[in-house]
């Protein structure tokens, strides 16, 4: 009885030791999804705030083939 409750114990221990490594993975990707939300949102405000003819003139200028 006592080997067996030395093994569950380890055993909890481990499981203890795992939660906490994942717990630490799961807050840093949470940080990461944040900081790329901010940065999607700063783009996107940025293409926002561009007129149709500043999208047009960064494509640059495109010439209609001669069949046209």
């Amino acid at each position: 009885m006592d080997a067996r409750l030395t093994n569950l114990e380890t055993k909890v221990a481990f499981q203890d030791d795992l939660v906490e490594s994942l717990n630490g993975i799961v807050a840093a990707q949470q940080q990461q999804i944040e900081l790329l939300q901010q940065q999607v949102q700063i783009l996107y405000d940025q293409l926002r705030s561009l007129s149709p003819s500043n999208i047009e003139s960064a494509g640059g200028e495109e010439e209609r083939p001669p069949h046209y």
